[in-house]
């Protein structure tokens, strides 16, 4: 099956920070709390007057994905309150050059992806809260939509794709797709086209110009391509909201953030994940911390998670492996345990057998990516089996996930 240059490109790149920030966000109290809380649009606007963004900066946000080894991002341009953080140029006076900030937050952080080296995406909401013709005249509101989604592919040179959200509001709705798709197809032809179908239809391919379809929280499973071949993303979040929640203290470990993105790259998929700043700008330390925890992880790593396939391997537990570039494979090992006194190690000790099935090649050499220290092993190529006997973790060391690299002969 052929498979689109711009998808290839988007699954080498594995691994994206997604960042949801809007006047919500001066609440602290997630994305969605104009909804929850049923709070009047003439009341909720009123934090467009105290919107200054002055903490914001694109290019820290742009370092810090990079340092956790990401290699794209999607901003939030219009969440579902129908705020702009972009200049939409006339089309609406509820945007950022309409607030104290009076500055254009998405030239910025476009302008910050590429001097970092990140390919920028934008995430746009198709349902809107704010704009009255949303609920009573649609087709002027996917005029509106159109119009705004236009500004973004003509104003910021080339990006990674479109990233929207919203339709599973209206299912039944005729959201005119073809031309709302057709007109980024024009702008950007290779940009990619995804649409979230939410939490209770993840998996879906819901047009046929969708690019990669989405596993919002929820484990992606390895797809059977029929038709075009279309990528498959999970996104995130770090603790319990997308946007800044000041009272949510219930942040994921490092520990299942790495497993969740080794298991996304089993199944193909990528892993976006969320990153909520606070109101003006300023990303919380706990996302920072747990940014660079993984990028500590990515840089011993890295390479398997960017350029490994799945390839039928599959192992004990949640072990399994990914054929690599250049006649090589990779084997992730889940659950070792430290070398060390058994009055400080905790848990499992030490190393264990790992037997994987699915690997047909000859095997010439196996050594763990962290340390090179090289690995014996047996195997039975006409069975596809393969036994590596994966030691333990050094003291000092615990790093989730261990990935060792083969060598075919």
């Amino acid at each position: 099956m052929i498979k689109e240059k711009r998808i290839e490109e988007f699954e080498k790149m594995a691994f994206g920070i997604f960042v949801h920030w809007g006047l919500y966000s001066q609440m602290g109290r997630g994305e969605w709390i104009m909804h929850q809380d049923r709070i009047p649009k003439e009341q909720y606007r009123k934090l467009q007057s105290t919107f200054t963004a002055e903490d914001f900066d694109g290019t820290i946000l742009a370092r810090l994905a990079k340092k956790a080894g990401a290699k794209y991002m999607v901003l939030t341009t219009r969440h579902h309150e129908g705020f702009s953080l972009y200049d939409t140029r006339g089309l609406s006076d509820y945007d950022v050059m309409h607030s104290p900030a009076g500055r254009d937050l998405i030239a910025e952080y476009v302008q910050a992806c590429r001097k970092e080296g990140l390919v920028p995406f934008f995430y746009h909401t198709t349902l809107d809260w704010y704009q009255p013709s949303f609920e009573n005249d649609f087709d002027a509101y996917l005029d509106y939509l159109y119009q705004s989604v236009e500004i973004l592919c003509t104003q910021y040179g080339k990006i990674g794709g479109l990233w929207f959200d919203g339709n599973w509001s209206r299912p039944q709705a005729d959201w005119k797709l073809d031309r709302l798709y057709g007109m980024i197809r024009r702008y950007q032809p290779d940009a990619m086209i995804i649409n979230n179908t939410g939490l209770d239809d993840r998996g879906r391919v819901s047009h046929r110009e969708v690019d990669s379809v989405t596993f919002e929280q929820g484990m992606p499973a390895l797809r059977d391509q029929n038709g075009k071949y279309v990528a498959s993303e999970m996104c995130m979040t770090m603790n319990d909201h997308w946007g800044y929640g000041k009272g949510d203290f219930h942040y994921k470990s490092p520990g299942e953030c790495i497993r969740t993105l080794c298991l996304c790259r089993k199944a193909g998929a990528n892993l976006l994940l969320n990153i909520g700043p606070m109101g003006q700008g300023a990303i919380p330390e706990m996302s920072e911390a747990l940014a660079l925890c993984i990028g500590e992880w990515m840089n011993l790593f890295g390479e398997a998670i960017y350029t490994g396939k799945p390839a039928g391997i599959q192992g004990e537990r949640d072990d399994f492996g990914l054929a690599g570039d250049e006649g090589s494979v990779y084997l992730f090992v889940f659950d070792l345990g430290i070398s060390g006194n058994e009055n400080v190690t905790v848990g499992k000790r030490g190393s264990r057998l790992a037997t994987f099935s699915g690997i047909h090649q000859k095997i010439k050499k196996i050594q763990w990516m962290d340390n090179g220290q090289e690995l014996s092993f047996m195997q039975d190529p006409e069975q596809g089996m393969l036994t590596l006997h994966a030691t333990g973790f050094d003291y000092g060391c615990q790093y989730v996930v261990r990935i060792a690299k083969g060598s075919i002969a």
